[in-house]
C-alpha cells in the first residue's frame, strides 16, 4: 500500500517492513505500516474490539475512537511513530504502535533510544498468536531506528500482557509504579529469544501443513461433467481412497438441476455449500484461477492446492501471475501448494486422502515423501509402490510458490506417522533455514535428499531462489554437515528410504556377509570396501543351502558381538533333485524375518538374484504403522526403534521448559482464553500410535544388486554416526573469548569501512589484513616491498636470513611452478642473484611487485578460507594447497560458526589427509594448532558479517605451529541475515 502525498520523503513508506506471516494455527497473515489511508479500516476494527479489551488498551472505558485519536493512530513518521497491522483480507485484526520517548517518558527523536509500545487484538482472532508475530516485527522496526528499549504500562490484573513481554525471551525488568506494573524490554535478541521465535515458527509452519494434509472437508473446484480431464480424476482418486471426511464437487458450468456426481454433492460455488471447506483443490485453466481463489477465501477455506499450469513455468509474465496468486491466497490466510502441482496425499487412517493425479494411494507406510517435481513424484510413487513400501504422507509442490520442503521438514519433525523424510528437490529457497531445520529433524528421523538442477547453474523453470557461488560439492558437504543424507538418484533415495524405515541403525561399520553364492558373497565384500565399510569374510553357505540354513546362520551373526549389521545373499537354491528352485521366496523370507526378530536389533538386508515372490514377502509388514512394542535383544534391553542407532542412545529434540515458554495471551487490552503453554523448541516427536502392526524387524529391504543394498548400508553407517556425535555436540573452547579482540575488530572495520562504505566492499592491504587478523590471535609472518634489489637486501636484514622472494602480481600469486618464488635465500649473494633471475624471466619489479619475506619452519602447505555465500551464508573450507585442492577439487567445508568437533572433522575429512598425520614415514604435523586456527577463522567471520571473505594461503603446518604466510581479507556492508529477523514467509 501506498503512502499519501504528505509524507515527506525523508520518511517514505518502508515498504520493507510488509511481510507475510504464519500463525499460530497454520493461518497466514499479513503484517504492514499502518498508513494515513486506514482510517476507515482503524475504526471498523476498533469497533470489533470488546469493551473489557479497550479497558486493558486505555486503562478507562473507551467504548469510540475520536477523530482525533484516528488521526493520531493513522499518522505515522516511520522513525519515532510506528504503527504496524496485522491484516486478513485487507481487513486489521491487530495493531502495535511505538512512540519514542525520552528518559521522562515525554515525546522524543532520536538520539533517545528508548520507546513505549502498545498492541490491540481483536478477540475473534485472539490466541492465534497474533501479538507474538507483532512484537517481532515491530522489535526488529525499532531496532532499525536505532530504538533498543521498549516500555509498557499495564494493569495488575492483565496478566496475559505481562506474559506475552515475559515470554518473548528478551532480556527484562519490571516494577510496580503508580497502580500499575511498568516493564522494559531490551530488545537485543538474545538465544531465548531466537530459540522463543524459532519454537513458534515451527509449530506454526507444521500446523500449516498438518492443516492441508488432513482436512476434514475437501471441494475440487473445477470437476469436470463427463469422466476424465484433470479436476474429475482427483475427485475420483478421493474417493477410491476413501478419504473419511466431506467431498464436493464445483463447477461453475454445471446445470443448475445437477445435485450430485459421482455420489457426492455438486454445487456451482462455495457460497452453495452449507458448511466451511478446509482444503480446495484447483483444477481450472489458470486465467479463471484467480476468480476460484478469491471464491475460497471469501468462505474461509484454509488451503488450497492448485493444479493448474500456466504459470512461472511460462516465463516472465507467468511468474508475474504466481506471484499474484500467492499475494492473494495470503491475504485471505491461505496457504498454497502449487502452482503446477502433482497433488498431496495423507494415508492415516483417520483421513485416507489423496488429492493427487495418483490412480493408486498407496499403502500406508512411515516414509514421508516432498518432490518438487510431478514427473519425479510419479517415479517415486511408482518405484516405492513395486518394492512394496507404504507412505505416511506425499507432497507434490509443483513450481513451490509458497509450501516448500522446509514446511514439510517442520512437518515431518513432529509428525508421528513419518520415521524417514524423503525429499527431491531442485532448488533451495532459503538454505540456511533448510540446514537449520534438517539438523533439528535428523536428530530424530533421517532425512534423505536428491538434489536435481546441481550442475545447470541456474534454477528450474518457477523456481525464483537466491543463487549460490558454491559448487555442488560443497551443498553436499554441508549437508552432510547437518545430518542430512544426500544421495545422486532417486533409486538410490528409494534404496536408502526402504532400509532406514524398517531397519534400526548400525552400531559401526562391521558388516557380516551371508548367503548362498560364493560369487555374489564376494561382490558384495568388495562393494563394502569401496564404501569405506568392514566387512567380514563372506561366508557360503552353498547352493544347497535351505531356508532353515539360512535362519540359523543370520541368527549367529545377530548374535555376533564382532558385527553391526548383515546382508544376506540369496539366489535360488538347488532342490533334492539338483534342480534350481526360484519359486516360494515367501518360505525364505519366513526364515529370515524369524531370525530378525529373535536376535538383536540390528540392520539386515537381502540382495536376491531371480528369487520369485521374495522382495514382496520380505517387505509385507511395511505398509503398516510401526509398533508400540519393541522386540528385545539376546540380553533383554529393548531393542531400537526402526531409525534409531543400536548401541548408542539416540539424541532427541528435547523440550525446555520456563522463559521460553509463550503465554496464551496475546496483547494489552486483550481477553484471550486460556491455552497450552507453548516451549521454546519444539518438543520430541509422539510416539506412534498403536496399531496391528507387524514387528519392525520384519521388515527387511531386498535389493536386485549387491551395490545398491552396500551403498544404503554404508548410508546408514554414517548416519548413525552422525546421530551418536549429535547427541554431545562440539563445543567453541573457552579459550577464543580470552585471546580475541573482539571490540578492537569491530572498532578497526568500522574505520576500513568508513562512514559511507561501497557495496561492493574493498579488499585489505597486506598490513591492514594482518592487524585485523591479529585481533583474532591469527599472526601473519610480515612481508616487506622489494621495489629494486637495494630494497631487497634491505628487508632481508631487518627481518633476518634465510628469506623468501616472492612476487605478488595477480597472475604470479602462488604460482611457485612459474618461477615466481625463491626459498631459503641464506645470504645477500643468494637474494641478489635470485632477484636478477626472476626479473630477468617474468618482467619488471613494477609488474611483479616482489616482495622479501623470512622463511618459516617446513611443513605441509594448506589452504584456509572462509566467505560469505548469498544462499548458504558463511562457509569455511580447508584444502592442501596447490594441486590437491585446485586441481582435484579436494577441499572440505563446513558451515560457520564451527565447532571443535567441526574442525576436527574438516581436516579429517579431505582425500589427502593422511599427508598431515605421518604418510609414508613423514613426521605429522601439529594438527591441533591447525584445528585452533579453523576456529579463530570461523569466529571471526561469525563475529563480524562485513568480514565477507578471508583466504589464509599458503598456511604451513610444522610438527610443532603453524605459519600463516599469506593473507586476503575483503570488507564489505554485512549482507541480510533473514534467518536472524522477524519470521516472515519468503515471497518468491
Amino acid at each position: 500500500m501506498e503512502p499519501t502525498p504528505e509524507l515527506s520523503p525523508h520518511h517514505a513508506y518502508p515498504d520493507h517492513w510488509e511481510a507475510d506471516v504464519v500463525l499460530r494455527d497454520g493461518g497466514t497473515a499479513r503484517i504492514r505500516p499502518i498508513t494515513t489511508d486506514d482510517a476507515e479500516r482503524l475504526v471498523s476494527f476498533y469497533e470489533q474490539v470488546s469493551d473489557e479489551s479497550k479497558y486493558y488498551r486505555f486503562f478507562a472505558p473507551y467504548p469510540r475512537l475520536s477523530d482525533r485519536d484516528v488521526h493520531r493512530f493513522t499518522h505515522h513518521d516511520y522513525v519515532d511513530r510506528v504503527g504496524l497491522a496485522v491484516t486478513i483480507g485487507g481487513e486489521f485484526i491487530g495493531t502495535v504502535r511505538f512512540d519514542r520517548i525520552n528518559e521522562q517518558g515525554r515525546p522524543a527523536s532520536a538520539p533517545a533510544d528508548e520507546a513505549e509500545v502498545a498492541f490491540l487484538v481483536q478477540d475473534a482472532h485472539q490466541g492465534r498468536g497474533v501479538a507474538s508475530a507483532l512484537l517481532e516485527h515491530i522489535a526488529a522496526v525499532a531496532r532499525e531506528r536505532g530504538i533498543r528499549r521498549f516500555a509498557a504500562e499495564v494493569l495488575p490484573a492483565n496478566n496475559k500482557m505481562i506474559k506475552v513481554f515475559r515470554d518473548a525471551g528478551y532480556t527484562q525488568q519490571r516494577s510496580f509504579e503508580d497502580g500499575s506494573v511498568h516493564l522494559t524490554l531490551d530488545l537485543e535478541p538474545t538465544e531465548k529469544s531466537l530459540a522463543v521465535q524459532r519454537g513458534r515458527e515451527q509449530r506454526a509452519e507444521a500446523r500449516s501443513v498438518q492443516r492441508l494434509l488432513a482436512p476434514g472437508s475437501v471441494a475440487v473446484i473445477g470437476t469436470g461433467r463427463t469422466p476424465g480431464g484433470v479436476g474429475r480424476t482427483v475427485l475420483r482418486n478421493l474417493l477410491a481412497a476413501g478419504f473419511t471426511g466431506r467431498t464436493y464437487a464445483v463447477n461453475r458450468a454445471f446445470d443448475e438441476g445437477l445435485a450430485t456426481l459421482d455420489g457426492v454433492p455438486a454445487h456451482r460455488s462455495l457460497g452453495e455449500i452449507d458448511e466451511q471447506v478446509d482444503l480446495a483443490v484447483i483444477a481450472v485453466p489458470a486465467h479463471r484461477v484467480p476468480e476460484a481463489v478469491a471464491d475460497c477465501g471469501e468462505h474461509g477455506v484454509q488451503g488450497l492446492v492448485v493444479l493448474s499450469a500456466g504459470y512461472a513455468e511460462r516465463g516472465s509474465a507467468g511468474r508475474e501471475l504466481q506471484r499474484e496468486l500467492v499475494r492473494q491466497a495470503r491475504s485471505y490466510g491461505m496457504r498454497i501448494i502449487g502452482p503446477n502441482a502433482f497433488g498431496i496425499i495423507n494415508t492415516a487412517e483417520s483421513v485416507r486422502l489423496n488429492a493427487s493425479l495418483a490412480p493408486e494411494s498407496p499403502a500406508r507406510g512411515r516414509i514421508g515423501l516432498f518432490t518438487q517435481s510431478g514427473a519425479i513424484g510419479i517415479a517415486l510413487l511408482s518405484g516405492l509402490h513395486r518394492r512394496g513400501a507404504g507412505l505416511s504422507s506425499f507432497i507434490s509442490a509443483g513450481n513451490r510458490a509458497d509450501v516448500s520442503g522446509n514446511d514439510f521438514l517442520q512437518y515431518s519433525f513432529e509428525d508421528p506417522d513419518t520415521d524417514v523424510a524423503l525429499l527431491y528437490l531442485e532448488s533451495l529457497g532459503n538454505p540456511r533455514k533448510f540446514t537449520r531445520l534438517a539438523r533439528r529433524t535428523a536428530a530424530v528421523k533421517p532425512v534423505v535428499v536428491v538434489k536435481g538442477a546441481r550442475h545447470s547453474g541456474t534454477n528450474p523453470p518457477g523456481h525464483a531462489v537466491p543463487v549460490s557461488r558454491i559448487p555442488d560439492a560443497t551443498v553436499s558437504a554441508l549437508m552432510r554437515q547437518a545430518g542430512v543424507i544426500r544421495v545422486d538418484t532417486v533409486t538410490e533415495m528409494v534404496d536408502a528410504g526402504l532400509l532406514l524405515a524398517g531397519q534400526p541403525l548400525p552400531a559401526g561399520p562391521r558388516v557380516a556377509i551371508l548367503g548362498n553364492s560364493e560369487s555374489l558373497g564376494l561382490l558384495t565384500y568388495d562393494a563394502c570396501l569401496a564404501e569405506g565399510l568392514r566387512p567380514r569374510p563372506p561366508r557360503d553357505l552353498t547352493t544347497a543351502a535351505s531356508p532353515q540354513d539360512f535362519r540359523d546362520a543370520l541368527a549367529e551373526a545377530l548374535a555376533d558381538g564382532t558385527c553391526d549389521a548383515v546382508i544376506v545373499t540369496a539366489i535360488p537354491w538347488v532342490g533334492e533333485n539338483g534342480e534350481a528352485e526360484t519359486g516360494d521366496g515367501e518360505v525364505l523370507a519366513a526364515a529370515l524375518r524369524g531370525a530378525a526378530a529373535g536376535g538383536p536389533a540390528k540392520p539386515v538386508a537381502v540382495v536376491h538374484v531371480e528369487i520369485g515372490g521374495l522382495a514382496e514377502a520380505l517387505a509385507a509388514a511395511s505398509s503398516t504403522a510401526a509398533p508400540r512394542t519393541r522386540p528385545t535383544t539376546l540380553a533383554g534391553r529393548p531393542a531400537a526403534a526402526p531409525g534409531a542407532p543400536t548401541g548408542a542412545a539416540p539424541a532427541t529434540a528435547t523440550a525446555p521448559t520456563g522463559p521460553g515458554t509463550e503465554a496464551p495471551a496475546e496483547t494489552a487490552g486483550t481477553t484471550e482464553t486460556t491455552e497450552p503453554a507453548e516451549t521454546t523448541e519444539p518438543a520430541e516427536p509422539a510416539e506412534p500410535a498403536a496399531t496391528e502392526a507387524a514387528d519392525p524387524s520384519g521388515r527387511i529391504p531386498a535389493y536386485p544388486a549387491a551395490e545398491r543394498a552396500v551403498r544404503a548400508m554404508a548410508e546408514a553407517v554414517k548416519y548413525a554416526q552422525w546421530r551418536r556425535q549429535a547427541a554431545t555436540p562440539g563445543k567453541v573452547p573457552e579459550f577464543l573469548d580470552e585471546t580475541t579482540d573482539e571490540p578492537g575488530a569491530a572498532a578497526l572495520i568500522d574505520t576500513l569501512l568508513g562512514a559511507a562504505p561501497d557495496p561492493r566492499g574493498r579488499p585489505l592491504t597486506h598490513d591492514e589484513a594482518r592487524e585485523l587478523l591479529g585481533r583474532y590471535g591469527i599472526p601473519v609472518r610480515p612481508t616487506l616491498p622489494a621495489p629494486d634489489p637495494e630494497a631487497a637486501v634491505a628487508a632481508a636484514a631487518r627481518l633476518g636470513y634465510p628469506v623468501a622472494l616472492k612476487t605478488t602480481a595477480p597472475h604470479l600469486r602462488h604460482r611457485a611452478d612459474l618461477g615466481g618464488v625463491r626459498l631459503d635465500l641464506t645470504d645477500e649473494d643468494a637474494l641478489r642473484r635470485a632477484y636478477a633471475e626472476v626479473t630477468e624471466l617474468l618482467g619488471k619489479p613494477a609488474e611483479l611487485l616482489p616482495v622479501v619475506q623470512s622463511m618459516a619452519p617446513r611443513g605441509v602447505d594448506t589452504v584456509v578460507r572462509a566467505s560469505i555465500d548469498a544462499a548458504a551464508g558463511a562457509v569455511l573450507s580447508f584444502g592442501l594447497a596447490g594441486a590437491p585442492s585446485e586441481l582435484l577439487g579436494d577441499t572440505a567445508h563446513r558451515l560457520v560458526p564451527a565447532t571443535d568437533r567441526d574442525a576436527a572433522e574438516l581436516i579429517r575429512s579431505i582425500k589427502a589427509a593422511p599427508v598431515l598425520f605421518g604418510w609414508r614415514g613423514s613426521a605429522p604435523v601439529d594438527t591441533p594448532a591447525l584445528e585452533e586456527l579453523l576456529l579463530r577463522l570461523s569466529r571471526l567471520v561469525d563475529d563480524h558479517p562485513e568480514v565477507v571473505s578471508v583466504a589464509l594461503e599458503p598456511v604451513v603446518v610444522a610438527p610443532q605451529g603453524l605459519t600463516v604466510l599469506g593473507a586476503t581479507v575483503r570488507l564489505a556492508p554485512p549482507p541480510p541475515r533473514g534467518d536472524l529477523g522477524p519470521r516472515r514467509l519468503p515471497n518468491y
